[in-house]
């Protein structure tokens, strides 16, 4: 039996002036898992994010986020989520424990709670040592682990990541992606964007892959990857070798086309698996004149997937969004569910999303 669906989106249209951002775009999350929205440059993520959180507004189309309407009710969006964005959002003139003092009161917490939810979050991210400390003085681990702690003083059923693990290191980010999956563990719905796809394998229960601000591809990772093919031939070309050549002396071993990028150099091709596939490749490069640095034949990764379905590898740019709004990381509403930097003004209808006065922390 399923879960409840506590993200979804239909039929999301966002134009920014020319620039059609999102196309259309269908989301559904079930509760307690984790969904991770992956796309090339542009692709629309970072709208979607926007639109999700109340940040902007939908052209057309209709999104519901823990039951509420993000457009008619962004207030009560606000309060059942947690928005932790691609950049660290803290105070760094202030302590580990003074930032999220200050967001559990801006979340509506009594002073006393504030301080007593303070101690938990800085005990449950392995940050009590360092919470006297001012945060400017954090590792980037640190402050990250820090700033998904601000994300949860509401404890929010719902929570956003965007770009989580940016300029981690890789014992940070698996640090990151153990927290993660805690929460999951006790019931916190995670809608992910990432340029890592081993972390959106690592990590996400479904995936959703998005290409000019619509979905292309959906489903789990083992699924998406099965949809590549049995196993991928890669070879990367010496410098000047012709595409068409190659093409043609691959036409016998391949199940589907070759695709190149890196100025045409690395070429990767669907294949059976089969036996002695890489020695009988090598031989017919070799009968055509052609000259190859490397001969490889591997089972699919995400990237596999990515690179079969965009024509482009993964690259960890934002999209067009961020070019006009400004990045994804600027003060991203987290109200009172979501530790609170923004929060509606009492004099403005719940009704309207220019009612966010946001606040850096």
């Amino acid at each position: 039996m399923s879960s409840p669906t506590i993200i979804e989106a239909e039929g999301l249209t966002k134009h920014y002036g020319a620039v059609q951002a999102l196309d259309g775009l269908d989301l559904s999350v079930e509760e307690g898992s984790i969904l991770a929205l992956l796309g090339p440059n542009g692709a629309g993520k970072t709208t979607a994010v926007r639109i999700l959180t109340t940040r902007t507004v939908p052209d057309a189309g209709r999104a519901r986020v823990a039951g509420f309407d993000v457009v008619a009710q962004p207030g009560q969006v606000r309060r059942h989520i947690g928005v932790t964005a691609q950049d660290v959002t803290l105070d760094g003139l202030l302590t580990g424990r003074q930032n999220l003092i200050m967001a559990a009161q801006l979340s509506g917490l009594s002073r006393r709670d504030a301080a007593r939810r303070a101690t938990e979050l800085l005990e449950r991210f392995d940050l009590a040592e360092a919470g006297g400390r001012v945060a400017k003085g954090y590792s980037g681990g640190m402050r990250r682990r820090l700033d998904l702690a601000t994300s949860l003083v509401a404890s929010p059923p719902v929570l956003f990541l965007d770009e989580p693990t940016t300029g981690l290191d890789p014992n940070s980010r698996a640090g990151v992606w153990d927290i993660v999956r805690d929460l999951t563990a006790q019931g916190v719905t995670v809608l992910l964007t990432t340029q890592y796809l081993d972390e959106a394998d690592q990590l996400a229960q479904y995936v959703v892959v998005v290409d000019h601000g619509r979905s292309i591809a959906e489903g789990t990772p083992a699924e998406l990857k099965r949809s590549v093919g049995g196993a991928l031939l890669e070879l990367v070309l010496a410098e000047g070798t012709s595409f068409a050549l190659v093409s043609s002396a691959l036409a016998p071993f391949v199940s589907g086309a070759p695709r190149a990028s890196e100025g045409g150099r690395r070429v990767i091709a669907p294949v059976p698996n089969r036996s002695g596939l890489a020695t009988l490749v090598v031989r017919a490069l070799d009968a055509a004149d052609i000259l190859v640095d490397d001969v490889q034949v591997h089972q699919p990764s995400l990237d596999d997937v990515f690179f079969a379905l965009t024509g482009r590898p993964a690259e960890g740019a934002d999209d067009v969004a961020d070019a006009i709004n400004g990045p994804s990381g600027s003060a991203p509403p987290r109200s009172a569910g979501a530790g609170g930097p923004a929060v509606p003004t009492p004099a403005t209808s719940e009704s309207s999303p220019q009612g966010l006065q946001e606040v850096t922390i």
